[in-house]
């Protein structure tokens, strides 16, 4: 408790207090300025965009990777060649750290010499030869991270290659743990394929997707290393997130107490989904 209250209570109400007042980081004090830091926050664009951004960001967190996930764990739960493999295979990027995961995939977005565009100038190539109107060159000019319209989604999929792997683990592991004789039972009473698993296995499984859905809530709302290495927010504030915004406001601009009134927005905005979903799983359970 002692060590809990030092490093995340304190700082969460040191946090909520700076909030409400005006500090550069440097300075030994800090003025207070009421609700001034709340009402500039309320009327900034780059502000809405962020959470516009970051709601984006959850939907595709709970639709792509959890799907994903779970398709990989009910397939890798089978045995089938390369199992083992496999497995390690899907796990890998989510021991990588999020920044090496951004380099490497700031290389393959690169428009010049990356692989995507290097793939497409040669699948356009080899429709060229087929006779159809298309220039290789033209797939060289595609700025995946430069271009507003493509930036978020680029960098949304480097993030579900991440976290999808994560998601299988857990499907995975509460896949080990179902009851043999039920799902043994349901199929001698004739449930087979979608049947058993969406009547079944699925309904099984609501503890490991209740966590999941938190998870995926938390990640995506304090998403930030992708971010700011590959496009730091642009163009445009295209691709920003409350996150990186917060960082760019305290450590870019020295405005702490602008900082920490979006560190408190954020904070709020993450808790009160997961005290909403996990306050209704509760009731649906004693129901």
């Amino acid at each position: 408790m002692l060590l809990y209250s030092v490093w995340v209570i304190y700082p969460t109400l040191s946090t909520v207090l700076l909030a409400f007042g005006s500090w550069d980081g440097v300075s030994p004090q800090w003025s207070w300025v009421g609700l001034s830091n709340f009402e500039r926050l309320f009327q900034d664009p780059a502000f809405y965009q962020a959470i516009r951004n970051n709601l984006i960001w959850l939907l595709i967190f709970l639709s792509i990777p959890t799907a994903g996930g779970l398709f990989l764990a009910y397939l890798l739960n089978h045995p089938i060649p390369l199992e083992r493999f496999l497995k390690i295979s899907f796990y890998l990027p989510l021991v990588l750290s999020p920044t090496v995961i951004a380099l490497v995939w700031a290389w393959i977005y690169h428009p010049e010499q990356g692989l995507l565009n290097s793939a497409l100038a040669a699948i356009l190539s080899f429709l060229h030869t087929l006779g159809l109107p298309l220039n290789p060159e033209a797939a060289r000019s595609i700025g995946w991270l430069g271009d507003p319209k493509l930036a978020l989604g680029a960098i949304l999929a480097a993030a579900c290659w991440r976290q999808v792997g994560y998601v299988m683990i857990l499907y995975l592991a509460g896949l080990k743990t179902l009851d043999p004789e039920i799902v043994e039972a349901a199929q001698v009473d004739g449930a087979t394929g979608w049947t058993l698993f969406r009547r079944i296995i699925l309904p099984l499984l609501t503890p490991i997707t209740t966590l999941i859905v938190v998870i995926s809530t938390v990640d995506s709302f304090r998403s930030f290393d992708l971010v700011y290495v590959l496009t730091r927010g642009g163009p445009f504030h295209s691709t920003e997130v409350l996150a990186n915004y917060m960082y760019l406001a305290a450590f870019h601009d020295y405005q702490m107490g602008y900082a920490a009134a979006i560190a408190v927005v954020l904070m709020g905005i993450t808790i009160a989904p997961i005290a909403f979903f996990l306050w209704y799983t509760v009731r649906r359970e004693e129901a």
